[in-house]
């Protein structure tokens, strides 16, 4: 007999299953009926009388830019901006509120944001050469691709009814209706007419505000540069956001007219200067009026970026190159542009970065003086050589050929190579040295720059090998700076299609296509300094918050590189660059220097042009602080970059900051 199916236990699993259903459904029903009475109840009384929220940002003072020392690069001040808020202004009387201010700032000799990609002169209108933002003009009057200046123009004047006035009114008034739609203007989005006006026109449109329903003067940050503009090629520099490029910001909550980073350390740190913006929240009636506004959030200011830079050093670099340049032009030796680049050997941080032609912030802010910098392709003053210029380093590049050689037993220290001034390995290829050397060693063919003695260990090393171990100083790699900086080029079979033994032995001697820049040089040379360890090297030294009471990023120094090179190998390249300051080529400059200095000059041939002048070095020899690079181009002589590395080390051992110290990894890192 089958027995009968309990039910019992599927039964009571389904009842419990439904109780716990319904518990939720009590919870979830509890909980919306406490939010509509409780949690939100304000927004909710408010949509029911015909009453809405609107927010718009508060914002905040972006962070700070200071040196190693904590001295000031790049600053806020305080300014006035005069502002349109959408919630207060008279929207049928907004062309005359625009007119008022307009002149009223045309009296003062003071501009307004305009945008419009059209120009009036001459009685005639004419696109701006700004491609982009007259396509973005056309698709948002919704116009063909084909569409003229004239269309244009008709489509803006019947938009912001501006028929009836004279052709160049209605172009300035149309371009900032143009500017205030393109920002979407709205409570959300206030609207800045025009930033950074005078005290004096503060009041008066303070003074107006009866009849200049919804302008409004408020304070604001400005950005503000050292006076003597300290490295503006790493500091960098801020510009607003544009209309063609806003919608780029614009989810990462930035409003139109935001300034951002566009350049340098104010660009690669944008996340850490940018400050979170606060909030004012505005309560408003069925017909738009303001009932009232309250502060929701506060703003919170950006937070301050600690560079490397040593302010002191870096304008004593400066300083020298302008002069060196004038020095050489003087002497009939005409130059163009030079560079120099110093590292702390501890850390790998940059103290000074300099190069020349340049420019001062003041000249950012001078239309006619900016154009014509910007046109010239000679001196390319917004080009940073010291970080981007790829230059053949000649006879600085020996040292590390000599490592090489050293290193794989091609050489030691007391073998000698006979120099006769031709090098005559080759059956036909016979490249010269400078001079007659006669039998040579290690120490002293650094000491001499003796070519011949180079082009013989290069053809002993090897191109394969010798590149191995110049990319493991730094050569022909990226060093890991923050901001942009070349590669560089190291020679070998990689770079040219066919590469023979004697552009091996041109290469040994920092020929050939070899071109690295004056911060690699600098690296390289720290290297050598440092017993073969390469840092990262790097413009930050910190960021702490404003106030700088607290850390928010410790940047210490990282190894990328520990050349295990055997012992002795870089004590005997060192003394060799140690000859070169004393004995050597650059003796005359350092022979009578109170601190010991290992250094190697160079000249480095271009084809068709004079040469270009290196200098390396790093100090003091016997515990090195300090790497430094600088090169001329087209300087020849070692008497000109040396006398830049004079003026720097000067500056860096014998300059007394009251209240300052020396940069050590210790400060670096505490």
């Amino acid at each position: 007999m089958r027995r009968p199916i309990k039910k019992t236990k599927n039964f009571n699993t389904r009842y419990r299953i439904l109780a716990v259903i319904l518990a939720v459904v009590l919870v979830l029903y509890t909980f919306r009926s406490a939010s509509l009475q409780i949690f939100n109840s304000a927004e909710y009384k408010a949509q029911a009388s015909g009453v809405s929220i609107r927010t718009a940002a508060i914002k905040a003072p972006r962070g700070e830019i200071v040196d190693y020392y904590g001295r000031p690069l790049a600053t806020n001040r305080e300014g006035y901006n005069i502002v349109f808020y959408s919630a207060y202004i008279d929207k049928d009387n907004l062309n005359n509120t625009i007119v008022t201010l307009m002149r009223l700032l045309s009296n003062n000799n003071l501009s307004w944001n305009d945008d419009l990609p059209i120009k009036y002169s001459n009685g005639k209108f004419s696109f701006t050469d700004k491609s982009t933002a007259v396509a973005k003009l056309k698709k948002n009057l919704k116009l063909a691709d084909y569409a003229t200046v004239g269309n244009c123009m008709d489509a803006l004047i019947e938009k912001y009814v501006l028929q009836g006035k004279d052709p160049a009114m209605q172009r300035r008034i149309a371009g900032v209706r143009y500017t205030m739609d393109a920002a979407d203007f709205s409570i959300s989005y206030p609207y800045t007419f025009a930033e950074d006006v005078t005290p004096k026109v503060m009041a008066e449109v303070s003074e107006s505000g009866f009849y200049l329903k919804g302008v409004m003067v408020e304070v604001s940050q400005f950005r503000e540069y050292s006076k003597d503009s300290v490295a503006p090629h790493i500091v960098g520099s801020v510009g607003p956001i544009y209309a063609e490029t806003w919608n780029d910001y614009k989810d990462d909550g930035y409003s139109y007219g935001d300034k951002v980073g566009v350049s340098g350390i104010e660009a690669q740190s944008e996340d850490y200067l940018r400050g979170k913006d606060g909030e004012i929240t505005y309560t408003l009636d069925a017909s738009g009026k303001v009932l009232s506004s309250e502060v929701t959030k506060a703003p919170v200011a950006g937070n301050t970026v600690k560079l490397t830079i040593d302010k002191t050093i870096q304008i004593a670099a400066q300083k020298a190159l302008k002069d060196v340049i004038q020095k050489c032009n003087a002497d009939k030796v005409y130059v163009n542009a030079a560079s120099a680049v110093v590292l702390n050997i501890k850390t790998g941080g940059v103290m000074a970065a300099a190069t020349n032609p340049t420019y001062t912030y003041a000249d950012l802010d001078d239309e006619k003086t900016l154009e014509k910098l910007q046109k010239d392709k000679t001196g390319k003053p917004f080009f940073n050589r010291a970080f981007n210029g790829a230059y053949p380093p000649g006879s600085v590049f020996k040292p590390a050929v000599a490592a090489v050689a050293l290193q794989l037993n091609k050489i030691t220290t007391t073998d000698t190579i006979y120099c006769n001034g031709i090098y005559d390995f080759f059956p036909v290829y016979k490249p010269k040295c400078m001079g007659h050397h006669g039998y040579i060693s290690l120490n002293r063919a650094i000491a001499k720059s003796c070519n011949i003695y180079f082009y013989e260990l290069g053809r002993r090393v090897g191109i394969k090998e010798l590149n191995k171990y110049c990319r493991y100083f730094g050569l022909g790699e990226k060093t890991g700076i923050e901001i942009s900086e070349s590669a560089g080029t190291l020679a070998g079979p990689d770079e040219k299609e066919f590469w023979y033994d004697g552009d091996t032995v041109q290469a040994a001697i920092g020929q050939s296509d070899n071109a690295f820049t004056p911060l690699q040089l600098a690296t390289y040379a720290s290297t050598i300094a440092n017993n073969g360890v390469r840092y990262k090297t790097t413009l930050i030294s910190k960021v702490l918050n404003y106030e700088q009471s607290k850390v928010v990023l410790d940047n210490k120094p990282v190894v990328m590189q520990k050349i295990n090179f055997k012992s002795g190998v870089l004590d005997a390249v060192k003394k060799g660059m140690l000859s070169v300051t004393e004995d050597g080529t650059g003796s005359t400059l350092f022979k009578n220097y109170p601190i010991k200095i290992g250094g190697k000059t160079g000249t480095a041939q271009v084809t068709g042009k004079k040469d270009h002048t290196v200098f390396i070095c790093f100090a003091p020899f016997d515990n090195p602080e300090i790497a430094v690079a600088v090169l001329i181009e087209h300087g020849q002589f070692g008497k000109y970059s040396g006398s830049v590395v004079n003026s720097i080390l000067n500056a860096y051992f014998y300059t007394q900051i009251a209240g300052y110290t020396t940069q050590t990894t210790e400060n670096l890192l505490n």
